[in-house]
């Protein structure tokens, strides 16, 4: 009996011990010996979920290679038990629900490993939440008494295990911190990006990727009071932690400072105490509206970025430029020490975050510091860009109405960056700061932020305006809207009859995204190289014409376009003559047949992978049009005769043979698309009209310039170096680009292009080809940082051109008008090169 009832509780210790296991004990290796994939991380959290009451797994989408995202919360088994009533109180606090809480809880949301290859992240991710739900830990009920600890311990797992599973390849038995070892070399693309090479610490504001967007749903339904986002930076560098560095915006509030504070003192003590080194309030600012802190802060949390020294290079280990190994356990311990310290500093303000939250949506509007508060969007004559506009706003939970008819307005005019006076019709939209996403509407439709530094860390200047291509007007009073936007149901096109043709409008994406789907399904369509009337309607330049001459054998021809374009939400017009008013017949050599062309992309060594990712997203994504992916350094191999076209994103790479391979293929009939830096592999060869500069005398004069301003470099002080460096610097300069009308390359473009410049190129108009896009004066200067060295050289530029090359052509974007997969408007740049230049 005594036998049975020893077993009995051995199996009950057992199984109690395994109720208990930490990450060490569960994975089967210590902290800090080997990265951990993404699957074996799911199984962690999953254990705990189902060995402690009181952690709750939640997931919220999956990524593009399938593998989950989810978030893992703790808290006090009260709390848990309450747990959707404190979320809805929380949200009663925002305005976004009705209602007084009944609750008092701080909810404290920390992310870890939205780059890839920053991969301490989630090693500890692991170690803090078991140290906050550990039952055994003495300090885990005061922790957990008034808050709510949501934990994301991948935010990016598809760059996550392409890191870790390269590393596990590469890595040695025996720890070696060589930094010239092959296991301190990521290959391209590196683990850093998301499936599609995306940035997705930049992409907050702008939810174009899966994973920030479904993520960001989940944060919708939470709105935290701190959130902490998990970096880490260059191996030279100690640790940072917040307070952050100027610029700041001056939308953050007093108390976003203070916690900051707050928190950077709490962490200091604590890495003081183990002579741990570490900065603050350096590099890291609080400005552009997309990052894993400033999202947060701009929706009333206390955002902070986490950065410390490894990243991918380090490995399990490497040596720092002081000969000392920084190792992965190292790096894991200090993360977790910060990620402990906002436990501690939530736990201790609990109150008071939730209380300071209340105040922060019950005051922002009111805000002094922001200049205007309403903004008026047109919507006659660009309602399918608006539509685009709308879905984001929607998605960032911004309310709008219609304007109603209304004149003696007057407001900033974003087109001309002026103020002027105008007025409303019944559908033109109304957007403004009284809601509770008052900050976030100010900041993300602001012409331009305040600087109180001039040094940041990413663009200065993102209004969505420009980035979506509206007319639009920011007003500094309140401007209520006359009644609640209600979209108007689309009415579906029917089949009727046999029309000689469909007209279809090419001014937005979708309109490029309904070609793609015609010339998929092997539809003949034609474009209109210029304007014309008929019906009594007129049409711009690049209207697509899909006629019946042509398309006689496609099988239910009439009903797949018009499903087709009732999928896109495209009113079709259609007519039973090719004879127009004005303008070309639909017969003349002059109305396109359009080529379904045959794309590839240049990606691999050399090339940057974030372009690269840009235009691969918006084939797969946006287009969902075939593309094939060629390697740089293997292009000496493959056939280019199978491709019409052939994108080039920035970077430099095609030399010797292989330049001369693909000026063979262009002078045959291809067209090359050359992009932001891509383009400079074209710049002052003999054969091209691409030049920096119009005459040698004009090279000589802007030399000279450049050396005067290296001696003024040079005298100034050492520290004033990196001021200095920016004068030839631009961060996210609004110009607006006057396009011709006539050429391919503009169609549904509009007279008027803004371009986000985020590099010191420039270069003279082309002398043989055609200047598209050119900066004709600098009073085509909008807004946003650009160096006072740089600035002047930006006047009477090509930004936009093609140069014939035999049979052949190479469209120049010199601006990269697909920046993040958020400049909206730069998209229809990008399908007119692929589509109508040179057919």
């Amino acid at each position: 009996m005594r036998k049975i009832y020893t077993l009995i509780l051995s199996i009950f210790v057992s199984a109690m011990t395994f109720a208990q296991q930490s990450p060490d004990d569960f994975l089967g290796y210590k902290a800090g010996e080997r990265f951990t994939p993404h699957h074996r991380v799911v199984d962690y959290f999953e254990h705990l979920a189902s060995t402690l009451p009181n952690v709750q797994i939640v997931y919220y989408g999956e990524t593009v290679e399938h593998r989950p995202l989810f978030v893992a919360i703790v808290s006090s088994p009260e709390n848990m038990q309450n747990l959707d009533q404190i979320r809805t109180d929380n949200l009663k606090r925002t305005g976004m629900l009705e209602g007084n809480p009944s609750t008092k809880v701080a909810i404290n949301w920390m992310q870890y490993n939205v780059h890839g290859n920053e991969a301490v992240a989630t090693e500890a991710a692991m170690m803090t939440f078991w140290e906050a739900a550990d039952p055994n830990n003495p300090q885990t009920k005061e922790w957990l008494r008034n808050q709510i600890l949501i934990v994301d311990p991948c935010a990016n797992p598809d760059g996550k295990d392409r890191y870790t599973v390269w590393y596990n390849q590469k890595g040695n038995k025996l720890l070696q911190p060589d930094p010239q070892s092959t296991e301190h070399y990521e290959p391209w693309p590196g683990g850093r990006p998301n499936h599609y090479l995306m940035d997705l610490n930049r992409d907050w504001a702008w939810q174009t990727q899966a994973e920030t967007e479904q993520r960001i749903k989940l944060y919708h339904e939470w709105m935290p009071h701190l959130f902490v986002d998990y970096h880490e930076q260059g191996i030279n560098e100690p640790f940072y932690f917040a307070p952050a560095a100027k610029p700041i915006h001056e939308q953050v509030s007093p108390f976003q400072h203070e916690f900051q504070e707050i928190y950077g003192k709490n962490t200091a003590e604590k890495f003081d105490a183990n002579n741990w080194q570490y900065f603050t309030k350096e590099r890291f600012d609080l400005l552009y509206p997309a990052y894993g802190d400033t999202y947060p802060m701009y929706n009333g949390a206390i955002g902070m970025t986490i950065e410390k020294g490894g990243s991918g290079r380090a490995g399990l280990g490497m040596l720092n430029a002081l000969g000392d190994t920084v190792t992965l356990e190292e790096r894991i311990i200090h993360q977790h020490t910060a990620g402990i310290s906002a436990i501690e500093v939530t736990s201790k303000n609990a109150e008071r975050l939730a209380d300071e939250f209340a105040t922060y949506f019950k005051s922002n509007s009111n805000n002094p510091k922001a200049k205007y508060k309403s903004f008026v969007i047109k919507g006659e004559d660009q309602s399918d860009r608006l539509d685009a506009l709308l879905k984001l706003l929607d998605k960032n939970k911004i309310g709008y109405g219609f304007a109603g008819n209304r004149s003696g307005l007057r407001g900033l005019d974003y087109n001309t960056g002026k103020s002027t006076s105008f007025s409303t019709t019944e559908k033109d939209i109304i957007v403004n700061a009284y809601q509770p996403k008052s900050v976030l509407t100010q900041i993300l439709f602001e012409p331009e932020a305040i600087l109180e530094d001039s040094i940041t860390y990413d663009i200065t200047s993102w209004a969505l305006p420009y980035a979506y291509g509206l007319q639009a007007y920011a007003l500094e009073s309140k401007l209520e809207a006359a009644k609640p936007f209600e979209k108007p149901a689309f009415e579906l096109n029917s089949v009727n009859g046999t029309p000689l043709a469909y007209i279809a409008p090419w001014n937005a994406t979708k309109h490029a995204k309904f070609l793609g789907a015609l010339l998929k399904t092997g539809i003949r369509t034609r474009v209109s190289e210029y304007p014309f009337e008929i019906n009594g309607e007129s049409y711009d330049a690049g209207t697509l014409l899909i006629m019946r001459n042509g398309n006689q054998y496609v099988a239910d021809y009439d009903r797949t376009v018009v499903d087709l374009a009732n999928k896109f939400e495209i009113k079709l017009s259609t007519s039973n003559s090719s004879y127009v008013d004005k303008g070309k017949d639909f017969g003349s050599s002059d109305v396109k047949i359009i080529k379904a062309p045959k794309v590839a992309l240049v990606g691999g060594q050399g090339t940057s992978s974030l372009n690269f990712g840009e235009i691969w997203y918006y084939f797969e994504q946006e287009l969902d049009y075939p593309l094939t992916i060629l390697e740089a350094d293997m292009l000496g191999r493959f056939d280019l005769s199978k491709y019409d076209v052939l994108i080039l994103p920035s970077g430099n790479y095609l030399n010797g043979d292989n330049f001369t391979k693909v000026m063979d293929w262009v002078k045959a009939g291809g067209k090359a698309i050359a992009v932001e830096g891509a383009v400079g592999m074209f710049s002052d060869k003999e054969g091209f009209s691409l030049s920096r500069f119009d005459t040698e005398e004009e090279k000589k004069a802007q030399q000279k310039i450049d050396m005067e301003s290296q001696k003024t470099e040079r005298l100034g002080s050492f520290q004033d170096r990196e001021r200095m460096g920016i004068s030839t610097s631009a961060a996210g300069a609004i110009f607006e680009v006057k396009m011709d009308q006539t050429h391919p390359l503009s169609f549904g473009v509009g007279e008027n292009y803004y371009t986000l410049k985020n590099n010191g190129r420039r270069y003279a108009y082309l002398t043989s080809g055609v200047n598209v896009g050119t900066i004709q004066s600098l009073d085509q200067y909008r807004f946003g940082f650009i160096g006072n060295k740089l600035k002047p050289q930006m006047n009477q530029t090509m930004v936009y051109g093609v140069e014939y090359q035999g049979r052949g052509g190479i469209v120049y974007l010199v601006d990269n008008p697909m920046f993040r997969s958020f400049w909206e408007s730069g998209k229809l740049i990008m399908a007119n090169a692929i589509f109508f230049v040179g057919q």
